[in-house]
């Protein structure tokens, strides 16, 4: 289908990848960082399987039983035991974890879910989405979309920030405000007047990389998986009747079949590593130095 799109749309491997891997979006952007773009995509994807996820996690329970479960409860109960056990081991406040277990279980599910729309064929939503601009009038060579919000940046980095919001708020109820603040000042070089700018600074520098390196860290290796699908999908779509578009149609089925099985790997890890930074990063919140 690759190979189809680019020759209906007259476009090379570049400009086919540039197209997928452009937002669907209300304008472009004016700088870096413009808080008045939003990617349309981006958002419905994650509002959609967010809603998913939690249908999902509440049939389960709606369906619970005291008695032996069935295959979907007993899965539902090793995630929850699973998450619930690692918060244990990291926020040790227990009044804290009524509301940080299920945050975890959310953050897992959640990034799973977006993970795991790498999964579906590269030119599949976009073909569908060109079909349903082109019937509704639109120009189909702008019929941009994208399909893994943990791909977008600002998705990765908006989670990231929330976990950080999260993290201050348990700062100010666990130490209280004033502790916080003395904190701010006297960590982690010590408690001495000519020392308080230094420990200022070196908080501000951790809350900004913690933050900033937990939402790169997904957003990059989304990206990258996404990357390498759309390289593989041009491998099939220069097809042709000859020894070496055989060849490459071949390393295309093999390729995208092993690493669609090794990509399994990487969404579940990923969902994963950013929910184990998120309880470390809150159960930091409540230590006090």
């Amino acid at each position: 289908m690759a190979a189809e799109n680019a020759a209906e749309h007259g476009q090379t491997a570049g400009e086919y990848i540039i197209h997928h891997l452009t937002h669907l979006q209300n304008a472009k952007p004016k700088a870096v960082v413009d808080f008045s773009v939003f990617s349309f995509d981006s958002m419905f994807f994650s509002i959609a399987l967010g809603v998913i996820g939690c249908w999902v996690l509440w049939l389960a329970a709606r369906k619970a039983t005291s008695g032996v479960p069935g295959r979907f409860q007993a899965f539902v109960e090793l995630l929850v035991e699973m998450v619930d056990q690692q918060a244990k081991g990291i926020v040790h406040n227990k009044e804290s974890r009524k509301f940080v277990a299920p945050l975890a279980l959310t953050i897992f599910v959640w990034i799973f879910l977006l993970n795991a729309m790498d999964l579906f064929p590269v030119d599949l939503f976009p073909y569908l989405w060109g079909k349903v601009f082109s019937a509704a009038g639109g120009d189909p060579h702008h019929a941009y979309l994208r399909v893994v919000p943990t791909a977008d940046l600002s998705v990765t980095m908006g989670l990231s920030v929330a976990v950080l919001l999260i993290c201050l708020y348990y700062n100010i109820k666990i130490k209280g405000l004033g502790g916080w603040v003395h904190e701010l000042f006297t960590a982690p070089f010590g408690n001495h007047w000519a020392l308080y700018p230094f420990n200022f600074a070196m908080q501000m520098i951790e809350f900004v990389a913690k933050t900033v390196s937990h939402g790169m860290r997904l957003f990059g290796n989304m990206y990258a998986g996404e990357l390498i699908f759309l390289l593989i999908a041009l491998m099939g779509g220069a097809f042709t009747l000859s020894a070496t578009g055989i060849g490459l149609a071949i390393g295309h089925i093999i390729a995208g079949t092993v690493w669609s099985i090794f990509h399994i790997l990487i969404i579940t890890l990923q969902a994963f590593v950013f929910m184990m930074l998120a309880l470390v990063y809150i159960g930091q919140a409540h230590d006090h130095h």
